[in-house]
């Protein structure tokens, strides 16, 4: 077997999938890898959803299962799902552009075992998760195929990739289906376009949960002025091709997009604990005042006290409705 295709997608995913999965036939030739963004809570009724609009068998992945044609194979819950010669890893690695499973480590294991052979689907979905990875499809020989912005219901995704990929094909998902059967009928080209790089190697090992640095994370990549939003170690920067993206020790990695995001969903939580903060400390203030005055005591510092933290928070709270959430609007670089 030397043909896979590997589908990622995010917001308005399963809708997309269903249309996808509709159109291919029962004796499809290949293996259908499929990674979708889903919380941690996530009930786990994909498969189930997917099997009935397609004669494919659709299943989450256990840890070590074999690839076969014709099988749909979906990413569980809280892990990413990679390939390895003939058979699927399931890891708890650390998250990628703030998911996990995230579509960047799939595309980047199915390129560096199938090279020519693979086929990379980006469809709908929110941000950028996706371009790296079918970035490096397309430099490994394989094939980049992306739903057209105008019929994705989120088109962010799809349009990271066309904007940044040298991609091979984008249409409607009425199309994609028909596609796909007609590239698993080509023969696959015999040779990789180019040798594995580094940072493809390192970044599959570190999905896979081996330590980042042991795996030769600071091999690829240099310290920059930043913290990882979720850990708070110190992010290194990459460079990727015309795009800059960071991984910290821990191994979790940003886009310029998802840092930006995270950091702004960082500042709104930061923003909330403040104004909280301030409220309860006005009413402890008040409560303190309150049994003061029953004991003849001097209240005056404590109400103004009280009065103040309301004020505070009242501004914050203000901030708060007001302010708008970061955004790149498509920034390429570390500018």
């Amino acid at each position: 077997m030397n043909r896979i295709v590997g589908i990622g997608t995010s917001s308005g995913g399963i809708e997309a999938l269903r249309v996808l999965l509709a159109a291919l036939p029962a004796d499809f030739p290949a293996p259908i890898c499929i990674v979708i963004h889903t919380s941690t809570e996530s009930p786990g009724i994909v498969p189930g959803i997917l099997s009935r609009i397609t004669p494919l068998p659709v299943r989450y992945v256990a840890d070590g299962d074999a690839l076969r044609a014709g099988h749909v194979y979906v990413a569980p819950p809280d892990r990413h799902l990679l390939v390895e010669p003939g058979r699927m890893r399931v890891t708890g690695g650390p998250r990628e552009n703030r998911f996990r499973p995230a579509i960047d480590p799939l595309f980047r294991s199915v390129a560096q075992v199938f090279g020519p052979g693979a086929v990379g689907v980006l469809l709908t979905g929110s941000l950028d998760d996706g371009t790296s990875g079918l970035d490096v499809i397309k430099r490994l020989g394989g094939i980049a195929v992306v739903q057209d912005p105008a019929d994705a219901m989120f088109p962010e995704m799809p349009k990271s990739a066309i904007d940044h990929v040298a991609v091979d094909h984008v249409v409607p998902l009425s199309a994609m289906g028909p596609l796909l059967v007609g590239l698993m009928r080509a023969p696959a080209h015999d040779k990789r376009v180019e040798s594995i790089p580094e940072h493809v190697e390192v970044e599959v090992k570190i999905a896979k949960a081996q330590n980042p640095i042991e795996a030769g994370l600071e091999q690829i990549a240099e310290p920059s002025r930043f913290a990882c939003p979720e850990c708070h170690g110190v992010l290194l920067q990459l460079k990727d091709g015309s795009r800059i993206r960071f991984r910290c020790h821990t191994g979790h990695a940003y886009s310029i997009d998802s840092l930006v995001a995270a950091i702004s969903e960082g500042v709104d939580e930061s923003l909330w604990n403040a104004m909280r903060s301030l409220e309860e400390a006005g009413l402890l203030l008040q409560a303190i005042a309150q049994l003061q005055t029953e004991h003849g005591a001097d209240t005056n510092q404590l109400v103004t006290q009280a009065k103040e933290a309301q004020l505070h928070a009242d501004e914050i709270r203000g901030l708060v409705v007001r302010r708008k959430p970061l955004a790149t609007k498509g920034a390429t670089s570390g500018g």
